[in-house]
C-alpha cells in the first residue's frame, strides 16, 4: 500500500505550521510511504524524543523511507545522517522549498540537503489553504532571530531575523477567512523583532493593526509568544482596546530574578515583566498570561528561584511553560556552573505545581459566565471541545449534529471543572460559521 506522507512534528507552533508546508509539498510531488521528522532543538530531550522516535517508526514501519529536517536536524546533520534508520536529512529553508519534495528520489538522493541557514535572507509567504480541521490557522510572519540568549541554540537553527511583507501576510489571512476559518494565530520564532528587515520597519503593532483593519470579518486574532519589553505603542493599543485580539497572551519571560535575566542575555528586567502585567490588566481585566519559564539556570540559587515563583503571581501569570534547563553544546550557559538535575527538577514540579493551581483559580472564576468557544472537534456521540478567548479548554455536549458545529465559535456558559478542561452548556444563541 503506498501511503500517503506522513509528518511528525515537535516542538513549536511555527514547526507546526511549517510541517502543513511539507506535507504539501511532498503530497504534490507524488512521494509515498514516508514519514518526515520535523525536529525541535530547544532542549537536548527534544532532540532525544525525535530519534527515539525515528527509532521506533521503522522498527514498526520498516517499508517506510524517513526524511528527518527541523531545527536539531539543521543545526547537526550528521546525527541523524549517521542513524541507519534516516533516508535523507534536509535542512530548515531547504523544507520549505516544494523542489526539495519534486527532486527528492529517495533510493538516490542525497544524504544531507542542509545550508547555511545564515545566508536565508528572506521569508517566503507560504500560502495554506487549510489545516485538516477548519478552525484554527497559524500564519507565519517571520523566522530567525537575531539575538543571542546564552542558553539558546535556535538561531543556529533558524538563522537570522527574517520577516514576510504586510501585504503577503494579509492576503493570506484573507484567503484563510475565505475557506472559513474563524481565528489566526501570528507565529514566527522573534516576532515582535517583526519588520525590522523590511522597508519602512513596520512593527508587530503596526501589521496587527493593518490585520484587524483590512480584514474586518476576521472574528479572532491571536499572537504567540512575545517579549513585552518590545511592544511598541500600536500592538498595546491593540492589546488593551480591539475585542478581536484575543485576551491571552504569551509572553517569553524565562526567569524571575534580574541576575539570572542579565546571564541570560535577556533584555527585559522583571520589574519591566510585572509593569507590562499590571498596565494591560488595569485597563482590560479579562487579559490571561502564559509564560515561558527555566528553571535551575547555571547559577540560580534558591532565592534567585524564588523570585520565579514570585513573579509567576505578581505577574499572575496562568498557562506556564516551565523547562527544566538544559545544557547545549555551543552556547555559552552551557560553560557556567551547573545547578545539579535534581535540583532543576524539583523547581520545574515547584513552578508547575504553581502554574497548575493559577490554572485552577482562573477556571473556578470562570464557572457561570459565558465564553464564545471555538469549536475544534466533535466526536461522534455529540461531544464538542474547543477553547474560549481566554485559550481556556472547553468540552460541552450538542443537540444534534455536532460535526457541523466544527470551525464555529458559540456561546457557552461554563458549568464547572472536569480535569484539566472546563465543561459548558452550549447557549441559544446563534453560533457564527
Amino acid at each position: 500500500m503506498n501511503r500517503k506522507p506522513e509528518v511528525i512534528t515537535f516542538g513549536c507552533r511555527l514547526n507546526a505550521y511549517e510541517s502543513e508546508v511539507m506535507r504539501r509539498h511532498a503530497e504534490d510531488a507524488g512521494l509515498g510511504n514516508v514519514t518526515i521528522f520535523n525536529t525541535c532543538a530547544v532542549t537536548a530531550e527534544a532532540t532525544r524524543q525525535a530519534r527515539q522516535s525515528i527509532r521506533r517508526t521503522k522498527r514498526e514501519q520498516p517499508e517506510t523511507q524517513i526524511v528527518v529536517t527541523g531545527c536539531a536536524a539543521q543545526i547537526d546533520p550528521k546525527q541523524f545522517a549517521d542513524m541507519v534508520e534516516v533516508t535523507s536529512v534536509i535542512g530548515n529553508q531547504e523544507k520549505l522549498e516544494a523542489k526539495s519534495f519534486q527532486g527528492l528520489n529517495l533510493t538516490h538522493a542525497e544524504r544531507v540537503q542542509v545550508n547555511d541557514i545564515f545566508s536565508v535572507t528572506e521569508t517566503a509567504g507560504h500560502l495554506i489553504d487549510g489545516f485538516g480541521e477548519r478552525s484554527r490557522a497559524f500564519v507565519q510572519i517571520q523566522n530567525g532571530c537575531n539575538h543571542r540568549c546564552t542558553f539558546c541554540i535556535i538561531p543556529y537553527g533558524r538563522g537570522n531575523s527574517r520577516s514576510t511583507g504586510v501585504g503577503e501576510v494579509v492576503q493570506q489571512i484573507k484567503n484563510l477567512v475565505q475557506q472559513g476559518y474563524n481565528e489566526v494565530v501570528l507565529t514566527g520564532v522573534d516576532i515582535t523583532s517583526y519588520g525590522e528587515d523590511l522597508p519602512g520597519v513596520p512593527t508587530l503593532g503596526v501589521l496587527v493593526q493593518k490585520i484587524l483593519t483590512l480584514v474586518p470579518d476576521l472574528p479572532r486574532l491571536r499572537i504567540s509568544s512575545i517579549d513585552s519589553i518590545e511592544v511598541d505603542e500600536p500592538l498595546m493599543d491593540a492589546i488593551i482596546g480591539d475585542p478581536r485580539l484575543m485576551p491571552h497572551l504569551h509572553l517569553s519571560l524565562q526567569a524571575g530574578d534580574n541576575m539570572i535575566l542579565k546571564r541570560m542575555k535577556r533584555r527585559h528586567l522583571r520589574e519591566h515583566a510585572i509593569d507590562f502585567c499590571q498596565t494591560v490588566s488595569k485597563a482590560r481585566p479579562e487579559m490571561v498570561y502564559g509564560a515561558d519559564i527555566i528553571a535551575g539556570f547555571p547559577t540560580e540559587t534558591d532565592a534567585m528561584f524564588e523570585n520565579s515563583l514570585k513573579m509567576v503571581e505578581e505577574c499572575d501569570l496562568t498557562w506556564l511553560h516551565v523547562f527544566p534547563y538544559s545544557e547545549r553544546e555551543g552556547t555559552p550557559a552551557a560553560k557556567m556552573p551547573g545547578v545539579p538535575k535534581a535540583v532543576r527538577k524539583e523547581r520545574a514540579a515547584a513552578l508547575r505545581a504553581l502554574g497548575d493551581g493559577q490554572v485552577i483559580k482562573l477556571m473556578q472564576a470562570s464557572i457561570g459566565k459565558t465564553a464564545n468557544v471555538l469549536v475544534e472537534r466533535a466526536t461522534e456521540d455529540g461531544l464538542l471541545t474547543g477553547h474560549s478567548e481566554q485559550f481556556i479548554p472547553v468540552a460541552m455536549k450538542a443537540n444534534g449534529k455536532a460535526s457541523q458545529l466544527v470551525g464555529s465559535i458559540v456561546p457557552a456558559i461554563l458549568t464547572g471543572i472536569d480535569g484539566a478542561a472546563m465543561t459548558g452548556q452550549l447557549d441559544n444563541a446563534q453560533p457564527r460559521k
